[in-house]
Protein backbone atom coordinates (compact mmCIF):
# COMPACT_ATOMS: atom_id res chain seq x y z
CA UNK A 1 0.00 0.00 0.00
CA UNK A 2 0.84 3.41 -0.54
CA UNK A 3 -0.39 6.81 0.90
CA UNK A 4 -0.65 9.71 -1.12
CA UNK A 5 -2.48 13.05 0.22
CA UNK A 6 -2.61 16.75 -1.40
CA UNK A 7 -4.27 19.90 -0.99
CA UNK A 8 -4.44 21.38 -4.79
CA UNK A 9 -5.71 25.10 -5.50
CA UNK A 10 -6.43 25.17 -1.48
CA UNK A 11 -3.86 27.91 -0.56
CA UNK A 12 -3.25 30.94 -2.58
CA UNK A 13 1.14 30.93 -1.40
CA UNK A 14 0.92 27.19 -2.80
CA UNK A 15 -1.63 25.41 -5.65
CA UNK A 16 -0.01 22.40 -4.88
CA UNK A 17 0.92 20.54 -1.17
CA UNK A 18 2.03 16.89 -0.73
CA UNK A 19 2.59 14.20 1.82
CA UNK A 20 2.70 10.81 0.86
CA UNK A 21 4.27 7.23 1.78
CA UNK A 22 5.79 4.84 -0.17
CA UNK A 23 5.16 1.45 0.77
CA UNK A 24 7.61 -1.56 -0.55
CA UNK A 25 9.76 -4.77 -0.21
CA UNK A 26 12.25 -3.45 2.60
CA UNK A 27 14.96 -4.66 0.60
CA UNK A 28 14.58 -3.27 -2.82
CA UNK A 29 16.88 -0.38 -3.44
CA UNK A 30 16.41 2.52 -4.11
CA UNK A 31 17.72 5.96 -4.75
CA UNK A 32 16.76 9.77 -2.88
CA UNK A 33 15.73 12.49 -4.66
CA UNK A 34 17.78 14.36 -7.25
CA UNK A 35 16.81 16.10 -10.80
CA UNK A 36 17.91 14.43 -13.88
CA UNK A 37 16.80 15.18 -17.45
CA UNK A 38 15.96 18.51 -19.45
CA UNK A 39 13.49 19.98 -21.11
CA UNK A 40 11.97 19.24 -18.50
CA UNK A 41 14.37 18.67 -15.71
CA UNK A 42 12.60 16.72 -12.99
CA UNK A 43 13.32 15.89 -9.55
CA UNK A 44 12.28 12.37 -8.09
CA UNK A 45 13.86 9.96 -6.16
CA UNK A 46 14.22 6.81 -8.30
CA UNK A 47 13.53 2.96 -7.81
CA UNK A 48 17.21 0.90 -7.87
CA UNK A 49 16.11 -1.78 -9.68
CA UNK A 50 13.73 -0.79 -12.80
CA UNK A 51 15.17 2.91 -12.86
CA UNK A 52 11.85 4.71 -12.43
CA UNK A 53 10.38 6.47 -9.97
CA UNK A 54 7.02 6.49 -7.79
CA UNK A 55 6.54 10.29 -7.60
CA UNK A 56 8.49 13.46 -8.41
CA UNK A 57 7.87 16.89 -9.95
CA UNK A 58 9.32 18.48 -13.12
CA UNK A 59 10.71 22.38 -13.94
CA UNK A 60 6.80 22.98 -15.85
CA UNK A 61 5.74 22.35 -12.50
CA UNK A 62 4.31 19.06 -13.20
CA UNK A 63 3.19 16.84 -10.20
CA UNK A 64 3.00 12.90 -10.77
CA UNK A 65 3.14 10.10 -8.31
CA UNK A 66 1.36 6.31 -8.32
CA UNK A 67 0.40 3.74 -6.12
CA UNK A 68 -0.38 0.27 -6.80
CA UNK A 69 -3.97 -0.61 -7.23
CA UNK A 70 -5.82 -3.60 -5.50
CA UNK A 71 -8.01 -5.27 -7.83
CA UNK A 72 -9.29 -8.94 -8.40
CA UNK A 73 -8.08 -8.54 -11.90
CA UNK A 74 -4.74 -10.69 -13.26
CA UNK A 75 -2.58 -8.31 -14.82
CA UNK A 76 0.76 -8.41 -15.75
CA UNK A 77 2.92 -5.50 -16.58
CA UNK A 78 5.47 -5.95 -19.76
CA UNK A 79 6.48 -2.88 -18.22
CA UNK A 80 7.67 -1.23 -14.58
CA UNK A 81 5.03 1.54 -13.62
CA UNK A 82 8.02 4.13 -12.62
CA UNK A 83 9.02 3.93 -15.55
CA UNK A 84 5.57 5.24 -16.69
CA UNK A 85 5.56 7.70 -13.92
CA UNK A 86 8.86 9.10 -15.09
CA UNK A 87 7.85 9.36 -18.55
CA UNK A 88 4.49 11.14 -16.92
CA UNK A 89 7.24 13.59 -15.42
CA UNK A 90 8.87 14.37 -19.07
CA UNK A 91 5.53 16.67 -20.55
CA UNK A 92 4.71 19.79 -20.53
CA UNK A 93 1.57 19.53 -18.47
CA UNK A 94 -1.03 17.88 -16.76
CA UNK A 95 -3.49 17.33 -19.11
CA UNK A 96 -0.05 16.35 -21.52
CA UNK A 97 0.92 13.72 -19.08
CA UNK A 98 -2.52 12.02 -18.82
CA UNK A 99 -3.16 12.33 -22.85
CA UNK A 100 0.23 10.45 -22.81
CA UNK A 101 -0.56 7.81 -20.03
CA UNK A 102 -3.61 7.22 -22.17
CA UNK A 103 -1.52 6.74 -25.14
CA UNK A 104 0.99 4.33 -23.33
CA UNK A 105 -1.95 1.91 -21.99
CA UNK A 106 -3.11 1.92 -25.72
CA UNK A 107 0.32 0.23 -26.55
CA UNK A 108 1.93 -1.20 -23.74
CA UNK A 109 0.51 -3.32 -20.72
CA UNK A 110 1.11 -2.30 -16.88
CA UNK A 111 -0.07 -4.00 -13.57
CA UNK A 112 -3.10 -1.84 -12.01
CA UNK A 113 -2.39 1.43 -10.44
CA UNK A 114 -3.76 4.83 -9.29
CA UNK A 115 -2.08 8.02 -10.46
CA UNK A 116 -2.27 11.46 -9.25
CA UNK A 117 -0.79 14.05 -11.98
CA UNK A 118 -1.18 17.96 -11.47
CA UNK A 119 -0.08 21.20 -12.46
CA UNK A 120 -1.08 24.78 -11.26
CA UNK A 121 -4.04 24.45 -13.51
CA UNK A 122 -5.31 20.98 -12.98
CA UNK A 123 -5.77 17.97 -11.37
CA UNK A 124 -6.43 14.53 -12.73
CA UNK A 125 -6.86 10.89 -11.20
CA UNK A 126 -6.08 7.78 -13.73
CA UNK A 127 -7.19 4.62 -12.82
CA UNK A 128 -6.35 1.74 -14.00
CA UNK A 129 -7.42 -1.83 -13.85
CA UNK A 130 -7.56 -2.70 -17.34
CA UNK A 131 -9.63 -0.48 -18.31
CA UNK A 132 -8.73 3.17 -17.77
CA UNK A 133 -11.00 6.11 -15.68
CA UNK A 134 -9.96 9.30 -15.82
CA UNK A 135 -11.48 12.25 -13.69
CA UNK A 136 -10.73 15.81 -12.61
CA UNK A 137 -10.21 16.82 -8.98
CA UNK A 138 -11.70 20.00 -7.46
CA UNK A 139 -9.89 22.14 -5.48
CA UNK A 140 -9.32 20.82 -2.00
CA UNK A 141 -7.43 17.90 0.06
CA UNK A 142 -7.78 14.77 -1.15
CA UNK A 143 -6.55 11.39 -0.44
CA UNK A 144 -5.50 8.10 -2.21
CA UNK A 145 -4.63 4.64 -1.83
CA UNK A 146 -4.47 1.31 -3.34
CA UNK A 147 -8.26 1.19 -3.11
CA UNK A 148 -9.17 4.27 -4.84
CA UNK A 149 -9.49 7.71 -3.75
CA UNK A 150 -11.91 10.07 -1.91
CA UNK A 151 -15.05 8.12 -1.42
CA UNK A 152 -14.92 6.10 -4.42
CA UNK A 153 -13.09 2.84 -3.78
CA UNK A 154 -12.60 -0.87 -5.45
CA UNK A 155 -13.12 -3.39 -2.87
CA UNK A 156 -11.58 -6.65 -4.45
CA UNK A 157 -12.84 -9.79 -3.18
CA UNK A 158 -9.19 -11.67 -2.20
CA UNK A 159 -8.76 -8.70 0.53
CA UNK A 160 -12.06 -7.50 1.29
CA UNK A 161 -11.24 -6.69 5.08
CA UNK A 162 -7.96 -5.30 4.81
CA UNK A 163 -9.45 -3.36 1.33
CA UNK A 164 -12.29 -1.75 3.98
CA UNK A 165 -10.00 -0.49 6.44
CA UNK A 166 -7.90 1.01 4.15
CA UNK A 167 -10.66 2.65 2.57
CA UNK A 168 -12.00 4.22 6.03
CA UNK A 169 -8.61 4.67 7.36
CA UNK A 170 -8.01 6.88 3.89
CA UNK A 171 -11.59 8.57 3.98
CA UNK A 172 -10.65 9.84 7.85
CA UNK A 173 -7.65 11.13 6.98
CA UNK A 174 -8.90 13.52 4.27
CA UNK A 175 -11.55 14.33 6.37
CA UNK A 176 -9.56 15.38 9.66
CA UNK A 177 -6.62 17.04 7.37
CA UNK A 178 -9.36 19.63 5.70
CA UNK A 179 -7.88 23.20 6.30
CA UNK A 180 -8.89 24.90 9.36
CA UNK A 181 -10.42 28.06 7.94
CA UNK A 182 -7.33 30.82 7.49
CA UNK A 183 -4.82 28.07 7.90
CA UNK A 184 -1.66 28.66 5.69
CA UNK A 185 -0.16 26.22 3.60
CA UNK A 186 3.27 25.49 5.87
CA UNK A 187 0.46 24.54 8.93
CA UNK A 188 -1.62 22.19 6.48
CA UNK A 189 1.95 20.36 5.76
CA UNK A 190 3.03 20.28 8.93
CA UNK A 191 -0.44 18.47 9.94
CA UNK A 192 -0.12 16.31 7.00
CA UNK A 193 3.34 15.12 8.39
CA UNK A 194 2.49 14.16 11.50
CA UNK A 195 -0.86 12.61 10.37
CA UNK A 196 1.21 10.41 7.78
CA UNK A 197 3.77 8.77 10.69
CA UNK A 198 0.41 8.55 12.90
CA UNK A 199 -0.23 4.83 13.34
CA UNK A 200 -3.55 5.41 14.19
CA UNK A 201 -4.44 6.42 10.52
CA UNK A 202 -2.95 3.05 9.55
CA UNK A 203 -1.06 4.61 6.85
CA UNK A 204 2.63 4.12 8.17
CA UNK A 205 2.89 0.10 7.50
CA UNK A 206 5.71 -2.00 9.09
CA UNK A 207 5.64 -5.71 8.25
CA UNK A 208 7.51 -8.45 7.81
CA UNK A 209 9.97 -7.68 5.03
CA UNK A 210 7.25 -4.69 3.98
CA UNK A 211 6.52 -1.36 5.11
CA UNK A 212 6.50 2.15 4.61
CA UNK A 213 10.30 2.72 2.92
CA UNK A 214 10.20 6.21 2.41
CA UNK A 215 8.24 9.92 2.84
CA UNK A 216 7.88 12.91 0.81
CA UNK A 217 6.74 16.21 1.82
CA UNK A 218 6.31 18.72 -1.20
CA UNK A 219 5.47 22.13 -2.43
CA UNK A 220 4.59 23.96 -5.34
CA UNK A 221 4.60 27.21 -4.16
CA UNK A 222 4.24 30.58 -6.02
CA UNK A 223 8.05 31.03 -4.64
CA UNK A 224 8.70 27.59 -6.49
CA UNK A 225 9.23 24.26 -5.34
CA UNK A 226 10.20 22.74 -2.04
CA UNK A 227 10.95 19.11 -0.84
CA UNK A 228 11.36 17.11 2.24
CA UNK A 229 12.45 13.57 2.10
CA UNK A 230 12.26 10.52 4.51
CA UNK A 231 14.27 7.87 3.96
CA UNK A 232 12.39 5.40 6.04
CA UNK A 233 8.88 5.48 8.22
CA UNK A 234 8.18 8.66 9.15
CA UNK A 235 7.24 7.82 12.30
CA UNK A 236 10.88 7.12 12.90
CA UNK A 237 12.65 8.88 10.28
CA UNK A 238 13.44 12.56 10.06
CA UNK A 239 12.79 14.55 7.11
CA UNK A 240 15.41 16.22 5.44
CA UNK A 241 15.02 19.07 3.01
CA UNK A 242 16.49 18.06 -0.91
CA UNK A 243 18.24 20.38 -2.75
CA UNK A 244 16.00 21.70 -5.73
CA UNK A 245 17.49 22.41 -9.27
CA UNK A 246 14.27 23.31 -10.95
Amino acid sequence: MCTIVFAWQTFAEAPLVVAANRDEALDRPSQPPETFGSDPTILAPRDGEAGGTWIGVNDRDVFVAITNRWTDAELTGERSRGLLVRDALGQESAEDAVRYVERELDARGYEPFNLVVADRAAALFVEYDGGVAVRHFDPGVHAVANTGADGRYAIPEHRREHARKQAENVDRLREDLWPEPGADAETWRRRARDAIGDHDYGVCVHGDGFGTRSSSLLTVGTDGVSYHFADGPPCETDYRPVEVDL
